[in-house]
């Protein structure tokens, strides 16, 4: 391939000004990686940087990269690597940050593809609940713990006491397993019986339990485990 600067491409076709006249949608990853990358080498332009940093990572991965697989690019430096992790992260929390009145995930499917955004690709169990209002609006999506699920009673009382400050009406739990093995552990298990026992208590039910796979998911509901009468 013939090296060519940005400047060379005509005006229309470098990504800067296919976002300005035709929105971010328009263009592919590699001109919005581009765009954040700015420069190239001296003989190797930014597109091609950007090219080959997607070749190397899959885009599903740059949710997780770190500064040092970054800089391993030949073109990318510190601080193009700080500045893409810091758009990727920016662009992870308006996701997270949207309008939670305008989610209404009333089955575990939309659950499932809603979490798996952030979920993911994790290399580390993480343990998420959904707090919804009696329409089955999403209130707020709160991370309580890393790690393997257990029966601490201390995580049950942090499930519950998040619900109260936001007068939730119903919770979903939510965790990944890493390993892609969706079979519910003994823990799962026994932690779920213990959170849908305290929620009949409290008067929060816990409706679902989601163990989240990058391609598919186990929903506790579905498979008749949790069964209550507030129902998805």
């Amino acid at each position: 391939m013939d090296y060519y600067k940005m400047k060379d491409l005509p005006k229309e076709e470098r990504p800067r000004e296919k976002l300005k006249n035709y929105g971010a949608e328009y263009l592919t990853n590699k001109e919005l990686i581009s765009i954040i990358l700015k420069t190239g080498l001296k003989n190797k332009n930014v597109n091609e940087v950007s090219l080959e940093l997607l070749k190397k990572y899959e885009l599903n991965y740059l949710k997780e990269i770190s500064i040092n697989d970054l800089t391993k690019i030949d073109g990318v430096g510190e601080t193009k690597a700080i500045e893409l992790i810091a758009s990727i992260e920016l662009g992870k929390r308006v996701f997270l940050s949207k309008e939670h009145k305008e989610a209404i995930l009333d089955n575990p499917k939309k659950i499932w593809e809603d979490a798996r955004y952030f979920l993911s690709g994790k290399k580390q169990e993480h343990f998420y609940c959904y707090y919804f209002n009696n329409k089955q609006e999403l209130l707020k999506r709160k991370l309580l713990f890393l790690g393997t699920i257990n029966r601490s009673t201390t995580h049950i009382r942090e499930v519950f006491k998040e619900a109260y400050k936001l007068s939730a009406a119903t919770i979903v739990c939510i965790h990944n397993h890493p390993s892609n093995d969706l079979t519910p552990s003994t823990e799962d298990l026994v932690f779920t019986n213990n959170l849908v026992k305290t929620g009949k208590t409290q008067g929060i039910p816990i409706i679902d339990h989601i163990i989240v796979g990058d391609s598919n998911f186990y929903s506790f509901y579905e498979h008749n485990i949790i069964e209550d009468k507030n129902k998805l």
